[in-house]
């Protein structure tokens, strides 16, 4: 299997069959043919020609720089090269072992013991201090070794789809409701398969956005601070604050104002009375008298009148567009802004709120503000999360596979035809995935090749997948007319 695979990898480098035939006798490897001098191939019996085209097709090579081709009456121009740049890693980046971390991994060497410096770090971070015998030393080295061996994945194995089988097994016990979210009964939010669907979709808004917005060390403790800032985030509308009524004997609105209501949410009937004159087509309509806002129609239709009563209704006052609530709740010491809706660009420029600890529940929104790390991020703590609270253990790397898989180039794609599955290279595994015909007559239309790489093009072939057993070949090399065979 193997040699055949060496094989064609000569082929598709262009390399004639005669020339692959001699080359698989002597060689296993690309590399070995690559790193090869002309020598050991001219041992492996190929002429001149055949030497020229093998270092020719693995680029072995120096080719000078040919000169541009001017065209007639053309000018040559000079460019001047730029300074050149050198980039060097910033040296904050990597911090130096403490001297009981460089003492630690002395002493797991001489256990002749293989273990990360991460590892090594976070045992030390641990220990430190702490008056620990050599002996309990070298037993913690031992256990985290033989810890670490037992997590280390064998070599060619099927990572994907031990991923795959480790999260969708436990999808199929998950529940299909909407629970209330934990310890806020106010606010909805989709949970179980529907959110583990959402999430590996990469769903550009989900079916019930929320944020958990923490403040500063200046307003957390305080609970009035805190409702005045959960006041400045919920959106405001004029229909949550005044009772909007249509006067029909003299065609006008009048928009009656609560004093609580207003106090409530720190505004001024001057405050509503501007928004208000601000709305397209009642600018000059509107008049306040006293704490009640009178809106003239300038014509004598009830649909007129209608529409002037809906548009105020749902005027926007203050507030950060697309909150539609915001709920307070103590967590330890600290209260907590959970919302209904989320809007988490305009919400971090919020003076009052803690940038580093509020989050959204929108992976989408966390990717365009934040970026694809933090979005790679919030994809395994949201998955995971969402299999915690239905009892379901996962192990977190087979989470952080999907993430990584779903963020690998550079922005968030979804698992699915339109995502990852429809991008694969091999026609084979698109067509084995959705669409198949489709994809068939496509890859026919245009001349596509199939390497045969991956493991569902080579099951739908009916030949050993190169996993596991499938990736080890045992080799013989005759021994040459006249040499020992040992």
């Amino acid at each position: 299997m193997a040699k055949k695979d060496f094989e064609k990898a000569l082929q598709r480098k262009g390399l004639e069959d005669a020339i692959v035939a001699k080359l698989s006798v002597k060689f296993n490897k690309l590399d070995e043919v690559k790193e090869a001098n002309k020598d050991a191939l001219f041992e492996a019996g190929l002429n001149d020609a055949e030497v020229e085209k093998v270092t020719d097709a693995f680029g072995t090579r120096k080719v000078g720089k040919k000169a541009p081709v001017l065209k007639k009456g053309a000018k040559k121009i000079e460019v001047e090269e730029g300074p050149k740049i050198d980039f060097k890693m910033p040296e904050d980046k990597i911090q130096d072992s403490t001297d009981y971390e460089k003492k630690l991994m002395k002493v797991s060497e001489d256990m002749k013991l293989k273990l990360p410096r991460k590892v090594i770090a976070t045992i030390a971070g641990r220990i430190e201090g702490i008056d620990v015998p050599e002996a309990k030393v070298k037993s913690i080295l031992k256990l985290a070794h033989q810890k670490y061996k037992d997590h280390c994945m064998d070599a060619n194995e099927s990572a994907g789809i031990i991923a795959a089988q480790s999260i969708g097994e436990p999808g199929t016990q998950m529940t299909m409701r909407t629970f209330h979210y934990a310890g806020v009964a106010e606010i909805n939010v989709t949970l179980g398969l529907p959110r583990l669907i959402e999430i590996v979709d990469a769903r550009r808004v989900p079916s019930t956005p929320m944020m958990n917005i923490h403040l500063t060390d200046a307003y957390r403790f305080d609970k009035d601070k805190v409702k005045r800032v959960a006041s400045k985030i919920e959106t405001t509308t004029v229909g949550e604050i005044a009772d909007i009524e249509a006067d029909i004997t003299n065609m006008r609105v009048l928009v009656k104002m609560d004093d609580h209501k207003l106090e409530q949410h720190e505004l001024k009937p001057e405050e509503v009375m501007e928004r208000i004159s601000k709305l397209r087509g009642i600018k000059s309509l509107a008049e306040l008298v006293g704490n009640d806002i009178i809106i003239n129609s300038e014509e004598p239709s009830f649909k007129r009148l209608q529409n002037i009563m809906d548009v105020v209704r749902d005027a926007k006052i203050k507030g950060v567009d697309q909150i539609a609530r915001a709920i307070i709740k103590k967590t330890g010491d600290e209260y907590v802004i959970y919302t209904e809706g989320s809007n988490l660009r305009d919400v971090l420029l919020v003076e009052e709120v803690d940038k580093r600890r509020t989050g959204t529940n929108s992976i989408q929104e966390i990717y365009e503000v934040l970026g694809v790390e933090a979005a790679r991020q919030s994809i395994v703590d949201e998955a995971y999360k969402t299999l915690d609270e239905q009892g379901l253990t996962v192990d977190i790397r087979h989470i952080m596979l999907v993430a990584d898989l779903m963020t690998a180039d550079g922005d968030v794609k979804a698992i699915g035809r339109h995502g990852i599955s429809g991008r694969k290279s091999s026609v084979l595994a698109r067509a084995a995935f959705e669409i198949t015909a489709a994809h068939l007559l496509h890859a026919a239309l245009t001349g596509e090749e199939d390497h045969l790489d991956g493991v569902a093009e080579n099951i739908i072939v009916g030949q050993p997948v190169t996993l596991g057993t499938g990736a080890v070949n045992l080799v013989y090399t005759p021994a040459r007319r006249g040499a020992k065979n040992d």
